[in-house]
C-alpha cells in the first residue's frame, strides 16, 4: 500500500546493496546506512515484519522457531520481492524523518548492478514504485561508484573503478558520461564470508556462522599472506560437527589468506579482463590514473597490493570507499551536469 507522501526536500537515492543498504537524502547527504536485513515473525500463521537493518542483523541465527531472518537481494539483486519492498519501505521511513504525511513521493534513484538482467531491474523498479516512489531512475554501480570516488566522469579522459560489494564486484571503464566497457562478476564480500567459513570446516570440523565469518574477515582477513609468519590471531567458536559440542580454535592471518584465495583469484581475473578489452587511448589515461577501488571489499587487506602486482598499475582506495556508490547516486540525483549518468526505469 503507498502510503508514503514526501516533500520535494526528501527525493533520494539508494545504495540497494547484498550486505548494507545506503540512502542519501538531497540536501542532507547520507541519512541511512544500515544491513540488508528483514526478521520475519509468524504470529497466528500471519507473517509480519519484526525488525529490519542493524536489529534485525543482530538476530542472525538466533531466532526461535517462528522468527527467521532474510536477506532479500542476492548478487546485488532483488531475491525475495514483497520483503525488498518492506525494506525499502522501512529506509524510506527512515529516511524522511519517521514522518507519514509529506507533500508528495520522492523521486528516487537507485543503483544497479551493470550486470542486472531486464527482468532483474524491473523487480528492482517495481519494488521501489510500490514502497513509495513518485518516479524511479536507475543508476549502474560503477558509474555511481565513479562519481561518489570524484573521478572526473564528464571529461574525455578515461577511467578505471572497481567496486567490491557484498554480492558482486563491478569494474567499470568510464569516459564522458558513459561506460565504454563494464564487466559484472557475482563474487564479493558474501563470497568471502563463505569461503571463510568452508575452511573453518574443512580444515578444524568446526561449524560457524555467517555472523563470526564475516567478523573474521574484518579482524584478521588479508588477501596476502603475511611475511611474519602466521600473522594475526582469531579465535574462533562454533559447533564442533565431530563431537557435536561447543569448539574453540585459533585461526591465523595465514590461513584466512589460504581460505581468501579463490575469491580474491576470481576478483583480480575480472579486473584484467576489463583492461583487455579496454580501448587504447582510455588504456593510456588509466596508466596515467591507474585503478580506484571502492565497496567494502576494497578494506580488505592488501588488496591493492595484490592487484597492483597483477595489473602493474597504481591502485588507490577512494576516501569513504562504502559510501561511494550512494554518494555517488546522490550527485546524479543534484546535479545536473550528471543527469546524463541516470536510466529511466
Amino acid at each position: 500500500m503507498r502510503s508514503l507522501f514526501f516533500s520535494s526536500s526528501r527525493d533520494i537515492a539508494i545504495d540497494l546493496g547484498t550486505a548494507n543498504t545506503v540512502v542519501y537524502v538531497r540536501g542532507a547527504g547520507i541519512v541511512t546506512r544500515e544491513p540488508s536485513v528483514v526478521a520475519l515473525e509468524t504470529v497466528d500463521g500471519i507473517q509480519k515484519v519484526r525488525a529490519v537493518g542493524n536489529e534485525a542483523k543482530l538476530m542472525l541465527g538466533k531466532t526461535p522457531q517462528n522468527v527467521r531472518t532474510v536477506r532479500p537481494l542476492r548478487n546485488g539483486v532483488i531475491a525475495d520481492l514483497e520483503v525488498a519492498e518492506e525494506m525499502i519501505k522501512h529506509f524510506i521511513r527512515k529516511a524522511g524523518g519517521g514522518q507519514s504525511r509529506f507533500k508528495r513521493r520522492p523521486e528516487v534513484v537507485i543503483c544497479i548492478p551493470s550486470g542486472a538482467t531486464s527482468v532483474e531491474r524491473r523487480a528492482i523498479r517495481d519494488a521501489v514504485s510500490s514502497a513509495g516512489a513518485e518516479s524511479v531512475s536507475l543508476i549502474e554501480e560503477p558509474m555511481a561508484a565513479a562519481i561518489g570516488a570524484g573521478l572526473p566522469v564528464a571529461d574525455p579522459v578515461g577511467s578505471l573503478v572497481v567496486d567490491i560489494g557484498g554480492g558482486t564486484t563491478e569494474v567499470g571503464v568510464i569516459s564522458l558520461q558513459g561506460l565504454a566497457y563494464c564487466r559484472s562478476a557475482r563474487v564479493g564480500g558474501d563470497r568471502m564470508d563463505e569461503a571463510i567459513s568452508s575452511y573453518v570446516r574443512r580444515k578444524f570440523n568446526l561449524l560457524i556462522g555467517e555472523g563470526t565469518a564475516e567478523r573474521i574477515k574484518l579482524e584478521i582477513g588479508s588477501a596476502l599472506r603475511p611475511s611474519n609468519g602466521g600473522g594475526l590471531i582469531a579465535q574462533v567458536r562454533g559447533l564442533d560437527v565431530t563431537r557435536g559440542v561447543p569448539g574453540e580454535v585459533q585461526l591465523t592471518q595465514a590461513q584466512v589468506a589460504e581460505a581468501l584465495g579463490e575469491p580474491v583469484s576470481q576478483i583480480i581475473e575480472v579486473v584484467r579482463t576489463a583492461l583487455e578489452h579496454t580501448q587504447p587511448e582510455i588504456a593510456a589515461d588509466v596508466i596515467d590514473h591507474g585503478i580506484t577501488l571502492t565497496g567494502g571489499g576494497s578494506l580488505l587487506r592488501g588488496i591493492d597490493t595484490l592487484l597492483h602486482e597483477a595489473t602493474g598499475l597504481p591502485v588507490h582506495i577512494a576516501d569513504d570507499p562504502m559510501d561511494c556508490v550512494a554518494l555517488g547516486a546522490g550527485r546524479a540525483l543534484e546535479q545536473k551536469i550528471l543527469r546524463g549518468a541516470l536510466m529511466p526505469a
